[in-house]
């Protein structure tokens, strides 16, 4: 993490929890005069007035009709307004997709690199599953590990060069539960056709839930928390990182050299007692 990179930026990441009724879009990615999920997202944020550098990059991209109980939209910006208030306003012009919380962080991250794993939950109608439980139950011991996942993909998934996917299956009153990592909804929904049906066939997107992502260690350490109990003088406020590596002080223009001090002094002795940190104008 480039510390002198994000002083001088002056942005900051967001992480949009996102929860939404896949059978209410069209599709996920933004797609011209059609009801997306990030358009979605995208229309509303636009209308509350918070901005953003770039595009808008996800936890985990689900296909059309695939709902999600969790996933996280990630953006880059220099908003520094009342977050729960952008929340609000969302969750009031926004019926199938609402924002579940907001978690601060870096800006400028390749987000979806920083995922550790995403849950998929394949609910199946029962009358259509052809298969008993102790057999659909033996399927996926038979296909939980880390092995090539290639012929559960598509056409454009086979192009990547890489198939490897480490993945966790388990058959829990009357649905399939995957866990894996880069494991992407396609192959999900190919592989409960394979396990329920018998055919290496996608079945219905309606039927699928991204259930929850987990982040890697890495992207933990970089949320951002308030400090509420600490106080500095001329500081207005103070965030830190979760793992206690950076501080970031947040202070008037007028107050910014009295911070810092002359040829750096203030700030040199204040790094002695907190370690990495970055003074930022509000």
């Amino acid at each position: 993490m480039d510390i002198r990179a994000i002083e001088k930026s002056g942005k900051s990441g967001y992480m949009f929890y996102i929860k939404y009724d896949g059978t209410k879009f069209q599709a996920f990615d933004e797609i011209n005069g059609k009801n997306t999920v990030k358009g979605k997202f995208k229309e509303i944020m636009n209308a509350l007035e918070f901005t953003w550098a770039k595009g808008i990059q996800q936890a985990g991209r689900t296909d059309a009709k695939v709902s999600a109980n969790e996933n996280i939209l990630y953006v880059s910006s220099n908003f520094n307004g009342d977050l729960q208030k952008i929340v609000d306003g969302f969750n009031d012009k926004s019926e199938h997709l609402k924002i579940t919380s907001v978690r601060k962080t870096f800006p400028n991250l390749a987000f979806p690199e920083l995922i550790a794993r995403r849950e998929y939950i394949y609910r199946y109608p029962k009358k259509k599953t052809v298969k008993t439980d102790e057999e659909i139950t033996a399927f996926c011991n038979d296909l939980s590990g880390k092995y090539d996942v290639g012929r559960f993909s598509d056409k454009k998934g086979q192009e990547l060069k890489n198939h490897i996917r480490e993945v966790d299956i388990k058959y829990i009153n009357g649905k399939l539960f995957f866990s894996g990592d880069s494991f992407m909804p396609k192959q999900v929904r190919t592989m409960s056709g394979y396990i329920l049906t018998g055919r290496c066939e996608p079945l219905e997107g309606k039927y699928l839930t991204l259930n929850r992502v987990d982040l890697s260690a890495e992207l933990k350490s970089y949320i951002l928390e308030e400090v509420e109990n600490l106080s500095i003088e001329r500081v207005e406020k103070i965030e830190k990182t979760s793992d206690n590596s950076l501080y970031i002080f947040y202070v008037t223009r007028d107050n910014k050299g009295k911070v810092i001090g002359k040829n750096g002094k203030n700030i040199k002795a204040l790094k002695k007692q907190y370690g990495n940190i970055i003074v930022r104008e509000i």
